[in-house]
């Protein structure tokens, strides 16, 4: 049976990011996730799960000037060392709240470097994140990200992911396969689940267009769910969708999955 993880960055946004770990469990979630939570205090975050009684299971590494509209930075290769700062302040939160996933966001392709130093640049990163993560039981995930929203992503194409992932060669590394991401820039949802069923270390889901929930759109959910469900998927499947209203009123579409 499929797990849901409410991601506290697209949902229950009419609250405090600390009380919405509160909201998803009364709304049924039994996990959650988060874009970054750097901007709350470690401790105040423990207090707000424990309360609500809820893990937090993935959030991403810090990346770059997020609201100045970078989108990551571990392919620059003049970004290096502040990439490595936080790696160490993601396995800091990570520890203390015992999040079992650290996802990359590589970044926009840096201007005027050519596109294999980016690349080598970025298995590197990955390599050596890895190798900072692994005794501590915690599994690094990369995530491509599509064009149109985010015109210049580096890594677009879970082939692309794949093979960077296979070039920076740790055990602990795996896709995060974004089922929005991948539908606007590739399709074939269930063909690709199925050939890499073994890579996928983290499930998220909105429907196309619109980044909203499940049934909003043109994605059919009952065959895309089914087959995760068939093929014995058991991590989390991060909900990381805008509401069309509320969160609360748009959760219908769980009714057939609990």
């Amino acid at each position: 049976m499929l797990r849901w993880a409410a991601n506290l960055t697209m949902l229950f946004t009419e609250r405090p990011l600390l009380e919405r770990p509160t909201a998803a469990a009364r709304a049924g979630f039994a996990a959650v996730e988060v874009q970054f939570p750097y901007d709350a205090p470690v401790e105040d975050w423990r207090a707000a799960l424990r309360e609500a009684g809820v893990p937090l299971v993935l959030h991403n590494l810090p990346a770059g000037d997020w609201a100045g509209g970078e989108r990551g930075i571990a392919c620059h290769p003049d970004r290096v060392a502040e990439f490595r700062d936080g790696v160490a302040r993601a396995l800091d939160y990570a520890r203390a709240l015992a999040v079992p996933r650290l996802n990359v966001i590589a970044g926009l392709a840096p201007p005027h470097v050519p596109a294999v130093e980016a690349r080598q640049v970025l298995v590197d990163n990955l390599r050596w994140a890895a190798r900072a993560l692994q005794p501590h039981g915690i599994q690094l995930l990369l995530e491509p990200i599509n064009t149109f929203d985010v015109p210049g992503f580096f890594i677009h194409r879970t082939a692309q992911a794949l093979e960077v992932l296979d070039a920076a060669g740790a055990p602990n590394v795996a896709l995060l396969y974004d089922i929005y991401h991948a539908q606007r820039m590739e399709g074939e949802l269930i063909g690709t689940l199925r050939r890499h069923w073994a890579r996928i270390g983290h499930v998220q889901i909105a429907d196309n267009p619109g980044r909203h929930e499940p049934g909003s759109g043109e994605i059919a959910w009952e065959a895309v769910l089914g087959e995760l469900d068939r093929l014995g998927y058991d991590g989390w499947v991060g909900c990381e969708y805008h509401p069309r209203t509320t969160t609360e009123e748009g959760l219908g579409w769980r009714a057939r999955w609990a």
